[in-house]
C-alpha cells in the first residue's frame, strides 16, 4: 500500500507539473518569462531567485483578455451611451463634493500646473468615481497576463511590468498587495506604473507618494502629467463644429493631433461655432453613435493632451463635458446660498 501510495503521489506530482507547464498560469516554466527575468537581473540588479518565486505565484487572468478584446458592438462604441455612463447626475454631484473637500489641493495644482480644477476632478470622476473604484485585480497578475498572453500589445505591457517591479522595489511594497484595473492601472487617478514612476508627486507633504489613498497626491500627479504632456495654460481644449459635404472625412482621418490650422477648416467643409485665430493648430473629432447623427468637435492642443491620458476621443470629450457640468453645479449651489442670504 505504501508503494502504491508513493506511486500515486509521484504520478499526481508529475501531472501537476505537466499541467502547470502547459497552462498560462505556469509563468515560470515559459521561456519568454525566464528571458524577462534574466533581463531584469542584468539590467536592474534584481535577485533571480526572488523573481522566480514571484512569477511562480503570478496568475493568468482570462477575464482580462476578454476585457481587452471587447467586441466592436459594445456600448463603449456609441458616444451617446458612453457619455451617459460618465456624464450623469451621480458623477456631477459627487464631483462637486470632491471639489469642495479638496479645494486647496485643486487650487494649488491649477496655479502650479495650469490645469483647471474641473479637468482634474472630471478625470478622477471618470477613472474611479472619485477614488471609489480603483480596481480589483492584483496588478502583478494583470500585467503578467498582458505581457505574456496578449501578443497585440505585449511589448507595451512588458515595459509596464518592468516599471511595476521597479516601482514596488523603490517604494518597498509587496508586489502581490497592490490592486488595480484589468490593464494594471493603479490608484485614484489610474496611473500605469510607468506614469506612476515618472509623473506621480507627493502633494500632501507627508514625504511619500500614495496614489491609492491620497486624493491630494492624485490631484497633483494628474496636473503634473498633463503639464508634462504639453497642457497650455489658459487655453480651451475643443469647440463645437458642424460639417457639410464629404471632405471633412479626410480631416477626421488624420487623427487627434492638431496638424491643421483653423484657416484650413472651411476647405474641408467644417464650420466652427466660435471664432479662433486663423493659425490655431487643430484637428477634427468625430463622435459617432450607431443609428444617430454624429457630433463634431474641433480639438486643439489641450484636447490632444487629454488623449495622452487616455487615447479615446470619447474619453477626452467626456472629461470636458463632465468638468463643465460640475462647474455649473457648483455655481448653482453658490447661487442658492446667495438667494437664502438675501431672503432669510
Amino acid at each position: 500500500m505504501k508503494r502504491l501510495a508513493a506511486r500515486l503521489s509521484a504520478a499526481a506530482l508529475a501531472l501537476h507539473i505537466a499541467t502547470a507547464a502547459a497552462a498560462p498560469t505556469g509563468y515560470l516554466q515559459r521561456a519568454e518569462v525566464r528571458q524577462f527575468i534574466s533581463e531584469m537581473v542584468v539590467k536592474h540588479g534584481f535577485v533571480r531567485k526572488e523573481l522566480n518565486l514571484l512569477f511562480s505565484r503570478a496568475q493568468f487572468q482570462p477575464a482580462i483578455i476578454k476585457s481587452m478584446d471587447r467586441p466592436a458592438g459594445t456600448p463603449l462604441n456609441s458616444w451617446q451611451i458612453y457619455r451617459g455612463l460618465f456624464v450623469n447626475s451621480q458623477r456631477i454631484d459627487e464631483g462637486a463634493q470632491f471639489w469642495n473637500r479638496h479645494s486647496e489641493a485643486l487650487q494649488r495644482a491649477a496655479a502650479e500646473f495650469g490645469v483647471p480644477e474641473e479637468i482634474i476632478v472630471a478625470i478622477i470622476g471618470i477613472e474611479t468615481v472619485y477614488g471609489r473604484n480603483v480596481g480589483t485585480y492584483r496588478v502583478i497578475d494583470a500585467l503578467s497576463t498582458l505581457a505574456f498572453d496578449y501578443p497585440k500589445r505585449a511589448e507595451f505591457f512588458r515595459s509596464e511590468l518592468e516599471s511595476y517591479l521597479l516601482f514596488a522595489r523603490d517604494a518597498e511594497i509587496d508586489v502581490f498587495q497592490v490592486k488595480g484595473s484589468y490593464a494594471g492601472a493603479i490608484g485614484i487617478p489610474q496611473f500605469m506604473p510607468g506614469s506612476y514612476r515618472r509623473f506621480a508627486v507627493d502633494y500632501d507633504g507627508d514625504g511619500r507618494i500614495n496614489l491609492a489613498m491620497s486624493a491630494a497626491d492624485a490631484v497633483g500627479s494628474i496636473g503634473n502629467f498633463l503639464k508634462a504632456h504639453g497642457w497650455a495654460r489658459g487655453e480651451a481644449a475643443a469647440y463645437l463644429a458642424e460639417v457639410s459635404g464629404n471632405n471633412w472625412q479626410n480631416l477626421a482621418a488624420a487623427g487627434v493631433s492638431p496638424l491643421f490650422r483653423v484657416a484650413d477648416l472651411p476647405l474641408f467643409g467644417v464650420k466652427l461655432d466660435t471664432p479662433l485665430p486663423a493659425d490655431t493648430p487643430c484637428a477634427l473629432i468625430v463622435l459617432e453613435s450607431p443609428g444617430q447623427p454624429s457630433e463634431f468637435r474641433v480639438g486643439l492642443q489641450n484636447f490632444h493632451v487629454l488623449t495622452r491620458y487616455n487615447r479615446s476621443s470619447f474619453y477626452a470629450v467626456a472629461v470636458l463635458e463632465l468638468g463643465a457640468e460640475i462647474v455649473r453645479s457648483r455655481q448653482q449651489a453658490v447661487g442658492k446660498i446667495e438667494v437664502k442670504k438675501e431672503n432669510p
